[in-house]
């Protein structure tokens, strides 16, 4: 019984070996040495004995071109990384996930790869910073062989690929650009059911969708006030690579019409580089307050005056709205300001108090916990998770209840007038008019003889 030189196992005859058989096996010997000679350092030279064996009709040189029976299908290089990888016989390719809090360090004690191989490079020159910040959920290509790392691909922007590949002298990198293409585009619809859907029918994607909510969600109750009927219509920038969809880019302008009344909003980007979203007058879409400070499934209760109390069965003014949600659900800061009190207070259980400015204190309550470090005097920033939903104190269910005062004053928080955020800077006015011209004009055909100008 014995082996050929690629690993197949086959019966040997009894009897004097003839002369070509004592050729072959020694051709074989021959090989077999030149494989462990090159081994060691990198299998690519061992392959550069078979150019018959290993060109491709393009020119390409791969280990799969050898059907290599030591390396299985799943551990062949990559065919985009042939050109930049050197062929490593019997290499191993694994694609890692990163995790939350993972390194470099980490990962490579997880797969038990060599940590020299990783102090190289790191100390290869601008490739420090590219290597220690990893991002949760990115994928990474490492390929080695027993340890020994001869390749890392990692993708560092949707334009730029970072390779680092090992030969003689050994490991080197490159950043290949492999640019974006961006057009615009603008596209129509009618809300039968939900925003979403509708968008999906225009022709754009979910995140078109959630740009449109965030928008116009100081002007729009997007849980309460759409209604089949609605419309938009939406300039925005489609991203793609290689004549590949990417992604649905920034809106550029869009008109929603809902129950009757149109919204406009445009895109301006300031000689500072800051994007915010404008009225075509130069307002501010944004409030300095958001309207509804939680994710919930459904009002469980309204602001009422002559409200019942549900547990107590007695009129007791409801001075707030309650927001049915989830345990746990998380709860975030209407607006800029600092922390008046976290605690127990009375029938609200866990409350916070949140003071801002001109006069306004936001009144969270039931709340299950609160964010880490939320106390009395932290400052905090509109958006910012601050707590999470619960029901705790006075509740017969898991909800947020949310109160907005004015000067010690109840007011409603669905009807109240939030105060905007800054209007467009009277320095980039004449600019500011210009560009928005262009960007309206996509969205709103011009007046004709059968259209009324608004």
């Amino acid at each position: 019984m014995g082996f050929n030189w690629l690993g197949f196992k086959r019966v040997i005859p009894c009897g004097a070996p003839s002369r070509a058989r004592v050729l072959q096996l020694a051709g074989c010997a021959v090989l077999a040495w030149a494989w462990l000679q090159s081994a060691p350092n990198s299998g690519s030279s061992f392959l550069s004995l078979f150019p018959l064996l290993t060109a491709q009709p393009d020119g390409a040189h791969t280990a799969a071109a050898l059907q290599n029976p030591f390396a299985t299908a799943a551990t062949q290089v990559p065919q985009h990384a042939a050109a930049a990888m050197p062929v490593v016989l019997g290499a191993q390719t694994i694609e890692v996930i990163v995790s939350h809090n993972d390194t470099l360090d980490r990962i490579f004690r997880r797969l038990k790869l060599d940590l020299a191989d990783l102090a190289s490079l790191r100390s290869l020159p601008g490739l420090k910073d590219a290597l220690d910040r990893l991002h949760p959920g990115e994928a990474l290509q490492l390929i080695h062989r027993d340890g020994s790392l001869f390749g890392l691909e990692r993708k560092v922007s949707p334009s730029e690929t970072l390779k680092v590949v090992r030969d003689d002298s050994g490991f080197r990198s490159e950043v290949l650009e492999n640019p974006l293409e961006t057009r615009e585009r603008t596209v129509q619809g009618t809300i039968a059911s939900s925003l979403f859907e509708a968008v999906a029918k225009a022709g754009a994607h979910d995140q078109t969708a959630l740009s449109l909510a965030e928008i116009f969600g100081w002007d729009i109750d997007f849980v309460l006030d759409i209604q089949p009927g609605d419309t938009f219509t939406v300039t925005y920038e489609e991203i793609s690579q290689d004549g590949q969809y990417i992604k649905d880019g920034p809106i550029l302008a869009a008109l929603f019409v809902n129950q009757g009344h149109a919204y406009r909003a445009v895109r301006y980007v300031d000689p500072s580089g800051a994007a915010h979203y404008y009225t075509p007058e130069g307002l501010s879409m944004y409030r300095a307050f958001l309207r509804t400070p939680v994710e919930f499934t459904r009002i469980s209760s309204k602001f009422n005056p002559n409200r019942r109390h549900p547990i107590l069965n007695a009129i007791r003014a409801h001075k707030g709205v309650d927001y049915a949600a989830p345990i746990g659900t998380p709860v975030r800061a209407a607006g800029d300001g600092r922390v008046l009190f976290a605690g127990k207070k009375g029938g609200y259980g866990n409350v916070l108090e949140i003071a801002h400015t001109r006069g306004i204190v936001t009144r969270y309550g039931h709340l299950s916990r609160f964010a880490k470090g939320m106390r009395a005097g932290q400052k905090v920033t509109q958006g910012s998770i601050v707590a999470y939903v619960g029901m705790s104190g006075l509740a017969t269910g898991p909800h947020l209840h949310y109160e907005y005062l004015v000067n010690g004053v109840h007011k409603n928080p669905q009807t109240v007038s939030l105060p905007s955020a800054e209007p467009i800077d009277p320095a980039w006015r004449e600019d500011f008019e210009a560009r928005a011209a262009l960007a309206l004009a996509t969205i709103e055909p011009p007046p004709g003889p059968a259209l009324v100008s608004r």
